[in-house]
């Protein structure tokens, strides 16, 4: 009986064989320095953040009430399903690039390039949105402070705060400079920047962990009833809406090649950041909801607002600089991930090899880390923050769907390549991935859609003009024996 294999594929469709891929460890350029607690707090940093410190807060307040726990609960199973996915890739295929790398193997050339071209928009974009909304509790505490600055450095052209002058040039001086720090850092090589995620990781989690403890003696369960005041319904909307806060991991999952033991420990790292994240979440909802009631959660600053109707104002002022520290995590699990797609790409010739080069001694991609630095400061700087996030989410629907889907693939095609990790289930939790992100994408406004067909005619006019020519594989085929 012979095993089914993967063909090679030919033209757009060619395929980067997987063995070759696992075993090619030698010419890396990346320094492998991350243990199994770095990674999962790299991945706890990415998708703990804005969603815990404010999106519960909105959510409970505009669409599920208490039920907003019953919405992570959701999200959290469906995101589940596309983290067993990854989990099982990263512990096979334990190379940069995540779900390019993952795409370019068992789909094509063409798909691979399509999901990395989506995801250096996306993940650049979200550092960029994050970098605003940290900004803007930036403001309020030094408004809190009494600090005044120059309105021309408050906010994008175009925002409401913080307006300047008629005529006068604006910025969003704050969230620009934060891009380019998180870009420094990472520039200092991945030990010292792991440690520099992991210590803002456990200041995060430690102020969680003290707004469910002090929290836990303030609930008044009579804030529970209604449950479900918006209906069952109420409870899947918010799921929709509080999906993007339960990934992360995926992002993480680029960090492979700087793993001690990626096949050993990426798998298990994805799954601990999500259910480590989970806990914390459903908890930290638990205790929001049944502090106040749901009509009276600040969509902005819920447990900030919560504590100080309480009577703790100076705790809720401690968790607001801690949200301020937590959300920083997320800019720093993002940014890593789109350099690592972005050097990953460059290696495989999709990208000059300008920007794969790696520092001689920091064993990091500097160049490409500089240049999202520099583009996402200056989409942070220059965009009000709802025109930032339009260029989110889509992407890494379209991410999950595609792993989804090349992982049941991969399994009946090649069932005789080692796997560290086994998504289990199948086909049933891969498909149930695949179901749930196209769900999530019908949620998208129009104007989202037209962004994403332009950067996708954009992505393939420079394939076609390029990457397709100067591809590794396109020029090993030319240089095979013709037959």
């Amino acid at each position: 009986m012979t095993t089914p294999s993967l063909t090679p594929g030919r033209g757009i469709f060619r395929r980067k064989p997987i063995d070759t891929i696992i075993e090619d460890d030698g010419e890396s350029g990346l320094k492998r320095s991350l243990g199994l607690w770095q990674l999962t707090a790299i991945g706890v940093g990415g998708i703990i953040g804005a969603g815990i410190f404010s999106l519960a807060g909105a959510v409970a307040n505009e669409k599920a009430g208490p039920a907003v726990l019953i919405s992570f609960l959701i999200a959290g199973i469906a995101s589940a399903a596309a983290a067993f996915s990854y989990a099982e890739f990263a512990g096979m295929i334990p190379k940069a690039g995540s779900a390019y790398t993952y795409g370019y193997a068992v789909l094509g050339e063409v798909v691979g390039w399509l999901i990395g071209w989506d995801l250096l928009l996306e993940y650049t974009a979200i550092v960029a949105v994050v970098a605003i909304g940290i900004s803007g509790y930036f403001n309020e505490l030094l408004g809190f402070l009494h600090i005044d600055l120059p309105l021309w450095m408050m906010g994008a052209p175009g925002t409401e705060d913080g307006a300047a002058p008629a005529g006068s040039y604006k910025i969003n001086l704050f969230a620009a400079l934060l891009c380019l720090l998180i870009a420094f850092i990472l520039n200092q090589g991945m030990k010292s920047a792991a440690r520099f995620e992991t210590l803002l990781v456990y200041l995060k989690v430690a102020v969680v962990l003290v707004v469910i403890v002090v929290g836990a003696f303030h609930i008044n369960t009579g804030n529970y009833n209604p449950f479900f005041p918006f209906g069952i319904s109420g409870a899947f909307a918010g799921a929709a809406t509080v999906f993007f806060a339960v990934f992360g991991y995926d992002a993480m999952s680029t960090a492979a090649e700087e793993s001690k033991d990626a096949q050993r420990h990426m798998p298990k790292a994805i799954i601990y950041s999500l259910a480590i994240s989970m806990v914390l979440y459903v908890l930290a909802c638990l205790v929001l909801t049944g502090m106040i009631p749901y009509q009276q959660i600040s969509a902005e600053s819920a447990f900030a607002t919560a504590f100080a109707d309480v009577g703790l104002p100076v705790l809720g002022a401690i968790i607001a600089v801690g949200a301020i520290l937590g959300i920083l995590t997320v800019l720093f699990t993002f940014m890593l991930g789109v350099t690592r797609v972005g050097f990953a790409m460059s290696r495989d010739g999709l990208l000059p090899k300008w920007f794969s080069k790696t520092h001689p001694v920091r064993k990091v991609p500097s160049r490409f880390t500089w240049l999202i630095g520099i583009a996402s400061a200056l989409i942070a700087g220059l965009l009000p923050i709802g025109e930032a996030a339009e260029l989110t989410n889509i992407g890494i629907l379209l991410a999950f769907v595609i792993v989804c889907a090349a992982i049941i693939v991969l399994r009946y095609k090649r069932p005789d390549l080692p796997r560290g990790f086994k998504c289990p289930g199948m086909p049933v939790v891969p498909i149930i991935g695949i179901i749930f992100s196209i769900w999530l994408v019908t949620f998208l406004d129009p104007v989202t859609w037209l962004r994403f067909a332009a950067w996708f005619v954009i992505g393939l006019v420079i394939y076609f003009a390029y990457g397709y020519r100067k591809s590794k594989l396109n020029e090993l085929s030319s240089t095979e024996p013709q037959k």
